[in-house]
């Protein structure tokens, strides 16, 4: 009998058991988020030379309390039952510290799922300040073929507010669903190959009531924003991503996004990065689109996203209300509605992206959680990134 492999012993699972069916699910998502590209085609974003990071601790403050519904934990002791994969800390712009959980050496690529529609709604504001895109106008004028589909009469900015009046519903585990074929078209499940994601994003049919009126959370908006983003400037998501972001920003190591049998990027959910990384992408947002002394986005676009725009109406009528009852949702990014003027990103299976221009902290949380989606622990996440943001 042959002993266990390094694998085996690091993640208990054999890489052969993580498969294309299986790899959102635990425990093998601990090993799947920080390697998708082998088992999803993936384009690569390479980042600008300069030295390798070094972890630093967050020492005492591990064991320091925080207060949650279920009673007081400390910071490490939360981390562990939310399924953090890594966490980095920023306080005006400096690194506080970074956690790591055994199966996430510092320094590796995590799947970001859901942040990636606000990272790819930062090019669209790129774009924008370019004059090369406008939010106002109709889907149709990039993207002629959307015609007769649930995005013929949509304008951008529907797009980008998810404002969409789109027939379709997010059902993560249903394996006969919509959202099944969505699933397939972008290659994630297996049985993929055979319809394109654009194919099936001209297919969605939309819903009786007038677009614009209510906030629906619907992933295929983002990938339509990404083709959109393409058609506007002429180039491919990861060119954009490389010139007009990864570059720019200093990242200091590699990023990706899953690509389908056309290449078109997963820029709804396909996003992989480090925690660091997304960290500076929260902190560009909060010095109001610049990093290294040079402006990425333009300011006006940065503040209408986090803090002005977005239509408080649209978001009561959604279903996500019960997160942040004085919420927005704009440009892909919400507004949390909190006194310390709070914004941030989201994804599936625990991925927060929480910026505090009040307390100048942003907190990059990665995590493989084993339900896409834990409304109680979701309520939990939110007070303890708040009151992280405080402590440090």
């Amino acid at each position: 009998m042959t002993g266990k492999t390094a694998f085996e012993t690091k993640y208990g699972f054999a890489r052969k058991d993580v498969r294309l069916d299986n790899w959102r699910l635990a425990p093998f998502n601990r090993w799947s988020f920080q390697n998708v590209g082998e088992l999803v085609p993936s384009a690569h974003v390479a980042a600008a030379s300069g030295g390798e990071e070094q972890a630093k601790s967050l020492g005492a403050l591990l064991e320091e309390k925080i207060s949650l519904a279920g009673g007081s934990e400390t910071v490490e002791g939360f981390l562990k039952r939310s399924d953090t994969d890594g966490l980095a800390i920023l306080k005006a712009g400096k690194p506080v510290g970074d956690w790591s959980a055994p199966h996430m050496p510092f320094g590796a690529r995590h799947i970001i799922f859901s942040i990636s529609k606000s990272v790819t709604a930062v090019l669209a504001g790129i774009l924008e300040g370019e004059g090369l895109f406008d939010p106002n106008a109709p889907v149709t004028k990039y993207i002629p073929e959307a015609k007769g589909s649930a995005y013929g009469d949509a304008s951008v900015r529907n797009v980008l507010d998810m404002t969409v009046s789109l027939d379709f519903e997010e059902a993560y585990l249903d394996p006969e669903s919509a959202f099944a074929r969505y699933r397939r078209s972008t290659l994630w499940n297996p049985g993929g190959g055979s319809e394109s994601l654009a194919a099936f994003l001209m297919t969605i049919q939309r819903l009786a009531e007038p677009h614009g009126q209510t906030y629906r959370y619907r992933s295929p908006n983002s990938d339509m924003l990404g083709i959109l983003v393409e058609r506007a400037s002429g180039k491919r998501v990861s060119e954009l991503l490389s010139e007009k972001l990864w570059l720019p920003l200093g990242a200091a190591s590699e990023m990706s996004v899953t690509v389908d049998m056309e290449g078109t990027a997963r820029t709804a959910g396909g996003m992989s990065m480090t925690p660091r990384d997304l960290a500076r992408i929260g902190e560009m947002m909060r010095q109001g689109g610049m990093a290294n002394g040079r402006r990425i986005v333009p300011e006006a676009w940065v503040r209408d996203t986090v803090a002005t725009g977005g239509s408080h109406e649209a978001w009561q009528r959604g279903t996500m209300v019960f997160l942040f009852p004085k919420g927005r949702y704009r440009n892909k990014w919400y507004q949390t509605g909190h006194d310390s003027g709070a914004f941030c990103g989201i994804g599936i299976h625990g991925q927060w992206l929480y910026v505090n221009p009040k307390a100048e902290v942003v907190i990059a949380k990665m995590s493989s959680q084993p339900e896409p989606v834990d409304e109680k622990l979701d309520y939990d996440i939110v007070a303890f990134l708040e009151a992280l943001s405080r402590m440090v």
